[in-house]
């Protein structure tokens, strides 16, 4: 769409996505970039393109549609991609992520927006190692880093925090189970307590399960989603708007996903707001997708991505304003059921603690037991013994089920890695066969040629056939007037 003045946002329908006419140059397509925006302006920083990493700083205004680039006064940004991108107070934080800087641990960098320098922050504590396709998640003055892959292929599904007033790393201890390990996920935080993970993948799966981490016990769940249903994904993007969290695209490396969707984080509830067709830049991997206020207003503005082509074009949404509801996410039904049915299981396998200070009655009396009262007591002895043999079973169970689980991803990574040789060979196949289309042509093209040329030698020879005659008759003709001269001659001598 074309701009109307610097309020063109106004006539935009609802849950609708729109492409924006850009005047003036364009910054290079990629995907894996970080995007953040700010008063208006989406600032777009670094990415990937045909195997190359990138490290300029786009801008594009909101109001104007242009794009400028920012050349920095001082420091020097590294080419990086599948990094991520906070704003904090007036800087621009930017950590983790694949670069050709070898680094052990990750790395936190700042831009300043208004003097455009850019530098290193120094950071303390137990640093995480260094990975890609994390997500970080800005709470209160800290940041969450969850997940990643480092640079040998592990794939990660620790919990990292950065304290952003002293700097300082921790690692966090949680309970209950945690999500597979995983890369390119999305994170949002809800209600300042809850952080949500969604989607992602490992070498050979792709992920569509929903992860809850409470803040404040430090317990994983995972509740059951209600609604439309989500397909497996990785490298999509989210952002949140009030209880709503907006995700764009994805793909399982064969196709992009493309649907966007609204997750009530309150309700646990899955609508699809808009679907596109085909190869669309947003059913791309490696897209982004950011809040932008424009006069009081919120927009979702998506840049960028790779769905058998790197994209470049800007889209915007106009959200339909929704009912904000206050109750937190375990006290939805799914939640809570989902978070009762982990606390239950978890509660089997550690001891029985009674809590004195919730009795009615605080007082100790003495009670006779009787004969029933000890038969209770031996078959809840029994019980405890059965219980325990059964734990047994279950651990001996769970360690069987975690060396068919390795078994089974080492199968997958022989697979994947079998795949994408299968896909380099018949690459290589391809090109042969074109390389052959190609000399074919060639010959054809030869073969006319030579064609040609026996019918000019045809004509050289009959040519040379006219010559000789015309050579023939000349020396008859000579013969002739030599004779002719000798005879006078004769005459007159």
């Amino acid at each position: 769409m074309g701009s109307d003045g610097q309020n063109w946002y106004l006539g935009l329908s609802y849950d609708q996505w729109v492409p924006l006419s850009v005047a003036g140059p364009t910054p290079a397509a990629r995907y894996k970039h970080a995007a953040v925006t700010v008063d208006g302006k989406l600032y777009i920083i670094g990415g990937s393109r045909n195997g190359r990493y990138l490290s300029d700083i786009q801008v594009f205004d909101l109001k104007s549609l242009t794009w400028s680039t920012i050349k920095l006064k001082s420091g020097v940004l590294p080419a990086t991609s599948g990094h991520n991108m906070i704003l904090w107070e007036n800087k621009l934080l930017f950590l983790a992520g694949h670069s050709k800087d070898v680094s052990d641990t990750v790395t936190v960098r700042f831009i300043d927006l208004q003097s455009y320098e850019c530098g290193v922050i120094e950071t303390f504590g137990k640093l995480p190692v260094a990975r890609g396709g994390q997500s970080v998640t800005l709470f209160g003055s800290k940041l969450i880093m969850f997940g990643g892959e480092d640079q040998h292929r592990r794939l990660l599904n620790d919990i990292s925090v950065l304290d952003l007033d002293t700097m300082t790393w921790s690692t966090v201890e949680t309970m209950q189970t945690s999500p597979a390990p995983r890369f390119d996920h999305t994170a949002a935080l809800h209600a300042d307590r809850y952080l949500l993970i969604l989607g992602g993948c490992s070498h050979s799966i792709f992920f569509n399960d929903l992860h809850v981490l409470d803040l404040e016990t430090m317990e994983w769940s995972q509740p059951q989603l209600q609604g439309d249903l989500v397909s497996p994904r990785a490298g999509h993007a989210g952002v949140t708007i009030g209880d709503n969290w907006y995700i764009v695209g994805g793909g399982d490396n064969r196709s992009g996903v493309p649907e966007t969707l609204m997750l009530n984080m309150s309700k646990l509830v899955v609508s699809v707001l808009a679907t596109v067709k085909g190869r669309d830049p947003l059913a791309s991997e490696g897209l982004s997708v950011s809040s932008a206020s424009l006069d009081g207003e919120n927009f979702l503005v998506a840049f960028g991505g790779y769905n058998g082509k790197y994209n470049n074009e800007v889209y915007v949404m106009r959200p339909k304003p929704r009912d904000v509801l206050h109750p937190k996410i375990l006290q939805s039904p799914a939640a809570e059921a989902a978070a009762a049915s982990v606390r239950a299981a978890y509660a089997l396998t550690k001891p029985e603690k009674l809590d004195l200070s919730e009795r009615e009655d605080s007082s100790f009396k003495e009670v006779h037991v009787d004969n029933t009262q000890q038969s209770l007591l031996a078959e809840i002895s029994a019980l405890g013994e059965q219980k325990k043999a059964l734990e047994s079973s279950l651990a001996d169970i769970r360690a069987e089920n975690a060396d068919l689980r390795n078994k089974i991803e080492d199968v997958n990574t022989t697979h994947a890695d079998l795949s994408k040789e299968l896909q380099s060979v018949q690459g290589q196949l391809i090109s042969e066969r074109s390389r052959c289309a190609k000399l074919e042509a060639q010959i054809a093209e030869l073969q006319k040629t030579l064609e040609s040329m026996q019918s000019i030698e045809e004509e050289v020879q009959a040519l040379r056939k006219e010559k000789s005659k015309l050579e023939r008759d000349m020396d008859a003709s000579s013969v002739q007037k030599q004779g002719s001269g000798g005879a006078w001659k004769w005459i007159t001598g």
